[in-house]
């Protein structure tokens, strides 16, 4: 009977857990103006108010060189960024920490 109780936990616990659990997304559209917005979010409905989105050079080795924008998304979970000059390819990086990156190419950003 312990066993079967301990297993009934562990089940309920991990099952608790999932309905928890939130994937990161990330949206990109272009806004034909020289700029683009970043729209995001997550799969439970929760915002993603205060993320950071970063465009990095892909092509950068130096650390220190490779993130050529920061800026966080605001209250709707929105960010409009121009396009970085002299760099055609980008990645657009939405950070709400471990586990919840997402990296999209500039050759994804909708038209």
């Amino acid at each position: 009977m312990k066993k079967r109780t301990a297993i009934l936990v562990c089940f309920l616990v991990l099952g608790a857990a999932l309905l928890f659990a939130h994937t990161p997304l990330l949206d990109v559209y272009d806004n034909g103006d020289g700029t683009f917005t970043c729209v995001g979010g997550f799969s439970n409905g929760a915002s993603a108010a205060g993320v950071e989105i970063r465009l990095e050079n892909p092509n950068e080795k130096d650390p220190e060189k490779k993130v050529v924008f920061k800026g966080k998304l605001d209250k709707k979970g929105e960010l409009v960024v121009k396009y970085p000059k002299n760099l055609k390819k980008f990645l657009v990086v939405f950070d709400a920490g471990p586990g919840h990156v997402i990296k999209k190419s500039s050759d994804k950003i909708e038209k």
